[in-house]
């Protein structure tokens, strides 16, 4: 029996076991979305704008192993998606974006709400396919769930033609696939394990720095394991958080612009450097000049080859899996070390010696207040009220760096954020995302007055989907990255950083048919954090926190600097 392309299209999302598509309807979806009606197998979350669509099905993706799904109709639709589509592409996050297009005969004469949304996306997605045929697009939907999940992972992106919907013809999907250009290296080359294992044995100042590779690989077991059978000192990038645990003593915590101090001294210098799934972005290690000015061997384990010596040259090389290579390593050294092999403990000793007295300086100490509320305190209560078990999504400026610090993550996939494109705007999407994914989890978005407004609308989905998201607005009526730059390398000119005319966000939430609260005492923090997760369990709760404005994220490594020229403080500027 043959049936429309939109009826091939449906069907294709259930073989792939999709239960969650967002999107927001238009002309060139219509026959689309009369099929979704028509079915009950998936749930359809009517967004109120594009981007947050692609950022819900985003951060649903974070949250499990599962690919986020996304529709959206032609023209505006898909250019209001290209914001979420490039934050996911930046992160390696794995989702298909379905796109209206205008009917075939129509491309290229400036139809009614026609763009070109293959060129459009073409440098921001792993991959994207205009389907021309009908007959088509089963196999192209199998293609694209196929490349977005595999190797690098990364967001893939359907354009179908009004005219391919309505278009009948047989349904098939196929069970498996194969592109003769497309075949990731998942094993790493065994002779290139042999190297890493024996360097890391040898090691005498050891460093494990691991990336957001190891979230997307599912990894943060073998990592687990691999710390713990060596002792070696790990840390996280942001992307990384929740790999290794926060709890753990081996934890030297996050690196890089806003890391610790004992972090980014040990990176510096450690002897043997064993880098999982991290990239050696400028958020990281800042100047790499700086950074190679210490000699040290490197083993760099990433499914990307593209990835390795980018930034850094590395000694040892591994292309794979990052869940299979470490297995791969573990086995090779637990054969080392039963067969006699010893580690270098002595050496080891006078290491975690040196970053014992690193960690003196107690880098994350911060000034308390009776009087005004210090965002980094409201982070620390959230993490006690949730007993560090909830999934945290944030915005991007101070609120992120604050919550990446003090919110300790013992888990993987529960710190949920932008890290490559740093988007403002995807916090209240992303959690809702996350709640979709994990009915009945606690999950809060942190998140500051400038991001929240823009994508506040979402606020309007959380009403109809009884969401019950617990926003934490850390108020400092600045835009405060933007002014903390501006008062160490600009001479404190607040060019448009200041918030004027903030809307009372208390009236706002309850205009939307939420809970607001506004907190302005430091000795009510906790208490409303409580409220919102107890009392008001099952409502979406927006805690507005009158904040300290002109508090700083520090440690800080400036633009261009390198790792260790770190400003611990306003006493070093």
């Amino acid at each position: 029996m043959e049936i429309t392309g939109a009826e091939i299209l449906v069907r294709c999302l259930q073989e792939e076991n999709v239960e969650h598509v967002f999107g927001y309807p238009g002309g060139a979806v219509l026959y689309i979305y009369d099929e979704i009606f028509k079915q009950d197998k998936f749930q359809h979350i009517l967004v109120r704008h594009e981007q947050a669509a692609v950022h819900a099905a985003d951060a649903y993706s974070r949250s499990t192993q599962k690919v986020g799904v996304c529709l959206v109709t032609s023209g505006p639709g898909v250019t209001n998606a290209v914001t979420g589509i490039v934050t996911a592409y930046m992160d390696s996050i794995p989702m298909v974006i379905i796109s209206g297009q205008v009917p075939s005969h129509y491309i290229g004469q400036d139809a009614f709400q026609e763009c070109d949304a293959v060129g459009i996306t073409r440098p921001c997605v792993k991959h994207n396919f205009l389907v021309k045929d009908v007959k088509d697009l089963a196999s192209t939907m199998k293609k694209a769930f196929h490349i977005a999940a595999t190797g690098r992972p990364g967001p893939v992106l359907v354009d179908i033609p009004k005219d391919i919907t309505r278009d009948k013809c047989k349904f098939d999907y196929p069970k498996s696939v194969a592109m003769r250009s497309y075949n990731p290296v998942v094993k790493g080359h065994l002779g290139q394990i042999k190297k890493a294992a024996q360097l890391i044995l040898n090691a005498e100042r050891p460093m494990i720095y691991t990336g957001g590779g190891v979230i997307l690989a599912d990894a943060a077991d073998e990592l687990n394991q691999l710390v713990n059978l060596l002792g070696y000192p790990c840390t996280n990038t942001l992307m990384g958080l929740g790999g290794f645990k926060a709890s753990d003593p081996k934890f030297v915590g996050m690196l890089g612009m806003h890391g610790t101090y004992e972090a980014n001294m040990a990176m510096q210098h450690c002897d043997v450097l064993i880098a999982i799934g991290a990239r050696f972005d400028d958020r990281v290690i800042g100047n790499p000049k700086h950074f190679a000015q210490n000699p040290r061997k490197i083993v760099h384990i990433d499914i990307d080859p593209s990835s390795i010596s980018k930034r850094v040259k590395v000694d040892v090389p591994i292309v794979g899996d990052v869940k299979e290579a470490m297995t791969d390593i573990m086995k090779l050294l637990e054969e080392a070390l039963a067969g006699g092999q010893k580690l270098n403990t002595k050496a080891h000793a006078a290491w975690w010696g040196q970053i014992n007295e690193w960690r003196k300086k107690e880098c994350l100490k911060y000034g308390t207040s009776d009087e005004v509320i210090k965002p980094q305190a409201v982070v620390e209560a959230l993490w006690r009220v949730t007993g560090g078990d909830a999934f945290i999504t944030s915005d991007v400026g101070q609120h992120q760096m604050w919550a990446a610090q003090y919110y300790r993550f013992d888990k993987p996939r529960r710190w949920i954020n932008s890290g490559g494109l740093g988007t403002m705007g995807v916090g209240l999407p992303y959690a809702m995302g996350v709640l979709l994914a994990n009915p009945g989890a606690q999950v809060a978005c942190i998140t500051g007055e400038g991001s929240i407004q823009m994508n506040i609308q979402e606020l309007s989905t959380c009403k109809q989907y009884n969401l019950p998201v617990k926003i934490i607005n850390l108020n400092n009526r600045y835009l405060g990255m933007v002014r903390q730059w501006q008062e160490l390398e600009y001479g404190g000119r607040y060019s448009q950083s200041y918030m004027d005319a903030l809307p009372d966000f208390v009236a706002l939430a309850e205009a939307y048919g939420h809970v607001g609260m506004k907190i302005t005492n430091p000795s009510d923090v906790e208490g409303a954090i409580k409220d919102a997760f107890g009392k008001y369990k099952d409502r979406c709760v927006f805690i507005d926190f009158y904040t300290d404005r002109e508090e700083n994220v520090w440690p800080m490594v400036q633009a261009g600097k390198g790792l260790t020229d770190m400003l611990l403080g306003s006493e070093e500027l």
